[in-house]
Order: structure tokens, then C-alpha cells, then sequence
């Protein structure tokens, strides 16, 4: 039988470059699992399932929030919001108990319910794409043992004892339909294990209690991970991940130095530098959609294992700062976008057009869409109060012979084309993005047969 192999020695003095090099690629590597522990540490303090600040669906751990619309442009907990959907948040601690996911007949509306582990990987496969059946479905950690109650479909097993469950569920922008989603978004469920009877719970979402949100604000997303803190953050969050095959010797290495810097003042001070600078470096820069992914015409790039990444560490850090909680490229496909035609970068001071030819819209069976975020990833404030334009809207105009002309200004393009108007941020300085996704895609959109159209700058 092979041997085990020894790990660092514990009572070995360490360099000062040796800390900052383990704290810089652990910092690196490990963001999105402190990302998403630290969501589970803040919302586990909460008394019951509410609106934070009237805008953002949050809950103790094990218990399901829903929105009732679609989500608020001031919501800040998560970049890159989805203007077409009905979202739901619950962040679930599995090594307390299994949750039940409770799953509705949907009918003929798109839906997926999205679960993923502290890493951001998918961990269940729930949503029309694979025809999922109502009812319920157990979802457990890595080290559970017991029994399956009698009316469980599936069982759902997570790598990790955090996870985060999304609901996301399409609506078109009438008010018919804002009315026809509420009895279904009503029988979507997630509690403990211990509340299940078998039995379909109702709960009212438009009476989800209002609470101020304390937080200091700003505009950008809420800062999940600190560099000052997170050498106290890693370990719990590593201890709640544990290691995939093959990173068992990175794991012993990144702990054991944290647990030398904890108790050297200096080591400490060393470590924090590092990961400031590592932020600096190596994490913010991967906010810009243009500096990581897949290259694509037009200056377009995506990416090919959301929610998938395993130890791609890379693609799961970038993704995580920029635009975190992607699903599995069956589930969706993404596209995004800094710059237009010619290479410039997107400004609220230049006029665009995206044309789709004839039958070249995003090939899906489930819906697409073409989202403006300003330079922090969020809505821009604008007079429609349009974020969005896609299959949602029955008022979009096509052109004689079946193209699609959309247009991304920050002032109208006149009275007969404001229906195809998204708006940007006006003035110089007024950066921003844009972002297609083709939920439930075909597989010329899978297979990368289907690109995206180019930016193209008005001239004038």
C-alpha cells in the first residue's frame, strides 16, 4: 500500500517571501469560497426571510426568500442581476441539516433552480431543460448519513457543507404575466428536512417583511471578501470545503502558514500585505470581462465551465469577481462584452447599434436577452427604467426583412425606434458592458456555431 506523504513540518520557521507566495495563490484560488462562506456567516445571523433594504431576498440559513418581480436595479449583493427573471436566495448550511427543495408545476414557463457549492459548482440538475418533475428533492452535505423520507424524488449531494440555492423564473414584462407568475413562485420552497410532510407549502412572497439595510452602501457589489480579515476567514471556510482530489497537499500548505501567521504579529503582517496586493493585482482586474474567457469575433469572449469550473481556478475566480453565480453551459450560455468594433472601450459618450441578421437571434429554447451594466456591473439608472431588452418584451421592432436592430445610447434614438432602445450612461467616463444570455441554448449556442453580432459606434 502507497504511503502517506508527509506534510509541512509545523515547527519549521518560514521566509517572509514564502508567506507572502502561499498568501498571494491562496488568496487567488480560494476567493470564491470565502465569497460564498461569508454570505453564509452574514445572512445566518438574520432573525427570518426578508427584503433587505426592500430590495435584496435574504434568510437565515435553510430557509428560501422569493422575489415577487423582477429584481430592484438598486440590488448590490450580486453583480451582473437579471432583468428577466423572478429570483429567489437561500444560502443553505448542510452540515446542520438536509434541505428540501420544493418544486412546483411550472407548466409551460421557463424555470431553473439553481444550486451550487461553495466553489460555485452546480450540484443538481433542476429546470425545464431536464424536464423536471414537481415535487421534492433532498439536498445534503458531503458527510451525511440517514434516511430518505418517503416522497423524496432525488437526492442531490454537495461537495461542501455550504451551498446556495437560486430560483430563477422567466417572465415577459406585462402586467398579465406579473400577475400569472405569483401562484407559481408561491409553491417554490426550501427548508430543513425536519419541516417536511410531504405536503406542498404556500407562502405568500408579497408579504416578505421589509427591513433597512445597515450596510455602508456605495456602488458597487457588497465586498464579500476582505483582505484584512481573511486570514481568519480562510481557515473555516477551507474546513467547511474540503479539498478536491489532488489539492490535499495544497490545503496542508495554505493552513499551515495561516496558522504560523495567527501567531506571529510579524508573519501576520507579512500575510495581510500580501493579499492586499494580491487583490490589486491579481483579482480586481479580473473584473473587466475583457481580461479572462474564451476570445470569440467582435471582441465578444465567454466562457465554457460555468458553474463547472472544478480546479480551474482561474475562470472561477475571474468569474466569481465579475459576475458570480453563473449557470452550467446547458443552462446558459454568456456573453459578454467591453469594447466595441473597433476595440474602444464601451462609453456612454459614443452611440451603438447591435443588429441580429434574419434568423440569427440567440438560438434558444428558453429565452435571451441583452443586459446594459455600468462600469461596477449594476443597472444604469435611466428614464424607462428598461435594463434589458429580449424575448421579455412583445414591443421590440423588427425590421422588414426579420433583423433585430437593437440600440445602446444614452439619449433616445427618436420616437420610432424606442422600442429597441436600451440606455447607457450618458456623458465622458460613463464605461459600461454588455452581456447576452441564451438560457436553455441550443447547440449552435453550446457548440459555439452561434457568436454574438458586433458593437458597431453610430459615426456622427
Amino acid at each position: 500500500m502507497a504511503q502517506a506523504v508527509p506534510g509541512p513540518d509545523s515547527a519549521s520557521r518560514l521566509s517572509d517571501d514564502y508567506v507572502r507566495l502561499v498568501a498571494r495563490d491562496a488568496f487567488f484560488w480560494a476567493w470564491p469560497i470565502v465569497n460564498v462562506y461569508n454570505r453564509r456567516v452574514a445572512f445566518g445571523r438574520l432573525p427570518h426571510p426578508m427584503l433587505l433594504g426592500g430590495v435584496l431576498p435574504v434568510g437565515p440559513n435553510n430557509s428560501l426568500s422569493m422575489l415577487t418581480d423582477y429584481i430592484d436595479p438598486a440590488e448590490r449583493a450580486v453583480a451582473c442581476p437579471n432583468q428577466d427573471v423572478v429570483y429567489g436566495n437561500a444560502i443553505v448550511a448542510l452540515d446542520r441539516s438536509p434541505v428540501v427543495l420544493q418544486v412546483p408545476d411550472f407548466g409551460q414557463r421557463f424555470w431553473v433552480l439553481q444550486v451550487v457549492d461553495s466553489r460555485t459548482d452546480s450540484i443538481a440538475e433542476l429546470g425545464s431543460m431536464y424536464g423536471t418533475a414537481p415535487g421534492f428533492y433532498l439536498l445534503v452535505g458531503p458527510n451525511w448519513v440517514g434516511t430518505v423520507p418517503p416522497g423524496i424524488r432525488r437526492v442531490f449531494v454537495s461537495q461542501t457543507g455550504t451551498g446556495v440555492v437560486i430560483p430563477r423564473v422567466f417572465r415577459d414584462d406585462t402586467e398579465q404575466d406579473l400577475i400569472a407568475v405569483q401562484p407559481v413562485i408561491n409553491r417554490i420552497g426550501v427548508y430543513p428536512v425536519a419541516e417536511f410532510d410531504g405536503r406542498m407549502k404556500i407562502t405568500d412572497w408579497r408579504r416578505l417583511p421589509v427591513v433597512p439595510d445597515a450596510a455602508d452602501g456605495g456602488d458597487g457589489e457588497t465586498r464579500w471578501v476582505r483582505p484584512e480579515s481573511f486570514l481568519q476567514d480562510l481557515p473555516a471556510a477551507l474546513a467547511d470545503a474540503k479539498p478536491l482530489p489532488g489539492e490535499s497537499a495544497r490545503y496542508a500548505q495554505v493552513l499551515a502558514v495561516t496558522e504560523a501567521a495567527s501567531k506571529d504579529a510579524r508573519l501576520q503582517q507579512v500575510f495581510e500585505q500580501a493579499v492586499v496586493q494580491a487583490e490589486r493585482e491579481l483579482v480586481e482586474p479580473l473584473f473587466e470581462f475583457r481580461h479572462y474567457g474564451r476570445a470569440l469575433p467582435h471582441h465578444w469572449s465567454t466562457i465554457s465551465n460555468g458553474a463547472c469550473f472544478g480546479a480551474d481556478y482561474f475562470t472561477r475566480t475571474a468569474v466569481a469577481k465579475s459576475n458570480i453565480f453563473v449557470n452550467k453551459p446547458n443552462e446558459t450560455q454568456y456573453y459578454y462584452q467591453d469594447l466595441d468594433q473597433e476595440g474602444r472601450r464601451l462609453s456612454g459618450a459614443g452611440r451603438y447599434t447591435v443588429t441580429f441578421a434574419p434568423g440569427a437571434l440567440p438560438p434558444v429554447k428558453g429565452f435571451w436577452s441583452l443586459t446594459l451594466y455600468n462600469r461596477r456591473h449594476f443597472f444604469a439608472p435611466n428614464a424607462l427604467g428598461r435594463y434589458s431588452l429580449g424575448t421579455k418584451n412583445r414591443s421590440l421592432q423588427f425590421a422588414a426583412d426579420g433583423s433585430l436592430t437593437i440600440h445602446v445610447q444614452a439619449e433616445s434614438p427618436g420616437a420610432a425606434n424606442e422600442s429597441n432602445w436600451l440606455p447607457a450612461p450618458g456623458g465622458e467616463g460613463s464605461d459600461f458592458s454588455l452581456y447576452i444570455r441564451a438560457y436553455w441554448p441550443e447547440p449552435a449556442a453550446i457548440e459555439g456555431r452561434w457568436t454574438p453580432p458586433p458593437v458597431l459606434r453610430c459615426r456622427g
